[in-house]
């Protein structure tokens, strides 16, 4: 049971407990502490809906979420696969509460095994440690998220009020209901500041269902209903023109359309997060969000910072060179594993870089003919299962080398290709930071080298891979020698069927 802290009540709700509490007890709450944060007009709500396909919500009757999205922000995004994590409920909504993946959270599946909350703790906790008089709220009927008696709670006793109760795989319609009742009564007429708020349903149906059923687009319908509650009690609110909300909504995970998830396919890989506030554009549409990026947003809402955190704020700009090639992509040439329709690789780089193929052989796969830019959704279905679905702290376009995936087609010589930067000014002896995110598999018999340069002089090697760097985050400290004027960096990738190298966000602090 949660710790009574003065002056404030929080209230964790049991199955057994919920039908004898009715929805204005629940959003009760001290004057005195409702008085202590009335000054705060920075408010957040996260909606939660468990299972939901972007796709299939655009094609229900879903009028409330179709209204954000017209309002707001629509972004797709994919997941990680084993061994990081399962497409599962536990990882997926630990990585949204938490803004980090779960190779820092520690759970990989529903058994919370590993669960690192004490390092990285969800969203709301960061608020009561960093601005203990704001309000915060989280009701959810998947008793993880809320409940101390399961394998959670994801979010923790530190939370203002939780609100738990039991939608197993029979009592998702009926407690959907409660909880939009009993969070929209605590929008409506008190002050929650950051709120988490989960519908299971549509999960319930993609399980009996499957996500290509007309049951599905109709049980989006009825959870569409209840977010519209939610809304609805947000714009009722008697401060709300004095007031700036974030809504943001966002899934776990996706379904196959037979139902199911767990696994690595697109589908089940597949979520989205849609927003609306200050800053986000009306109708934009944006490819470089990750699932991480949800409690970041929040945070940054709030004025809370999250050190070690993933995600990045969605009021943060775009301007990753490699992702200004997404309108040039191209669908699949030789990569059959590929849907037709995605369009997701390039040879030509962004304005200022350029591949040396110099030492490439002749042939293989087109698609991997030295460095190429490609998005997860193509290159992840090139080959799944070997590792490419953990490239998670790449977003949008990102560069890869793929010396496994083009050696399946013939061809003479090996694979050795480099990516070239453009030349950055720099000032002789100072210290730059060269920063990127990477994934990258080892073999025997492949390098993997950055290589820098100065002045247009011969290049030196700065970092060699001799094991896997799995989605990691880089950060190299470049010495710059006295009198340099610019630096230019090369990334260089050789092997002959062994594994594969990616690159993204290069940047010199």
């Amino acid at each position: 049971m949660s710790t009574v802290l003065p002056g404030r009540r929080v209230i964790a709700v049991t199955a057994s407990a919920a039908a004898l509490i009715s929805a204005s007890a629940l959003a009760a709450t001290p004057a005195g502490a409702a008085a202590t944060a009335a000054a705060n007009t920075d408010k957040v709500l996260v909606i939660g809906i468990d299972g939901a396909v972007l796709d299939r919500v655009k094609a229900a009757n879903a009028p409330n979420l179709k209204g954000l999205m017209a309002d707001g922000l629509t972004a797709r995004s994919t997941l990680y696969a084993n061994p990081m994590a399962a497409t599962s409920s536990g990882p997926g909504w630990s990585t949204i509460a938490t803004g980090v993946w779960p190779d820092k959270h520690g759970v990989k599946d529903n058994s919370f095994t590993g669960k690192n909350y004490a390092a990285h703790p969800d969203f709301l906790t960061r608020v009561e440690n960093a601005r203990p008089t704001l309000n915060t709220y989280a009701a959810a009927d998947w008793e993880p998220i809320t409940s101390t008696d399961q394998n959670g709670p994801i979010f923790s006793a530190k939370v203002d009020k939780r609100l738990s109760l039991k939608g197993d795989r029979d009592g998702y319609g009926s407690e959907d209901p409660k909880i939009a009742a009993a969070a929209a009564a605590e929008l409506r007429s008190q002050n929650p500041d950051a709120a988490f708020v989960y519908l299971g349903e549509i999960d319930h149906a993609g399980h009996t269902s499957g996500a290509a059923s007309q049951e599905y687009l109709n049980t989006i319908a009825r959870v569409d209903t209840l977010i519209g509650q939610l809304l609805g009690a947000v714009r009722d609110r008697p401060t709300y023109a004095q007031e700036s909300w974030k809504i943001l909504v966002t899934t776990d995970h996706g379904h196959t359309d037979a139902g199911g998830h767990g696994g690595s396919t697109i589908q089940e890989r597949g979520t989205f997060v849609i927003a609306k506030g200050a800053g986000i554009g009306a109708g934009s549409v944006r490819d470089d969000v990750k699932l991480v990026d949800v409690a970041a947003t929040a945070l940054a809402h709030l004025g809370v910072s999250a050190p070690g955190i993933d995600g990045v704020p969605l009021s943060t700009p775009d301007d990753d060179p490699f992702d200004t090639l997404r309108p040039n992509l191209q669908a699949r040439v030789d990569e059959t594993a590929v849907p037709a329709g995605v369009k997701g690789f390039t040879h030509t780089p962004p304005a200022g870089w350029s591949v040396d193929n110099s030492k490439m052989g002749t042939g293989g796969v087109t698609e991997w003919a030295g460095w190429a830019f490609a998005t997860d959704e193509f290159w992840s279905q090139a080959q799944r299962d070997q590792w490419r679905e953990l490239n998670v702290r790449s977003r949008d376009v990102f560069a890869v080398a793929d010396s496994d995936e083009w050696d399946d087609k013939s061809h003479t010589g090996t694979f050795d290709s480099t990516l070239i930067t453009p030349k950055w000014p720099v000032v002789g002896g100072t210290t730059r930071t060269l920063t990127f995110q990477t994934h990258y598999r080892h073999e025997a018999g492949q390098t993997a080298q950055v290589l820098v340069s100065y002045n247009g002089g011969a290049p030196t090697v700065v970092k060699s891979y001799t094991a896997d760097a799995v989605a990691r985050s880089e950060a190299l400290n470049l010495q710059v020698p006295a009198g340099a004027t610019d630096v230019q960096i090369r990334f260089r990738y050789s092997g002959s069927n062994n594994w594969y190298w990616t690159v993204d966000n290069v940047r010199l602090g």
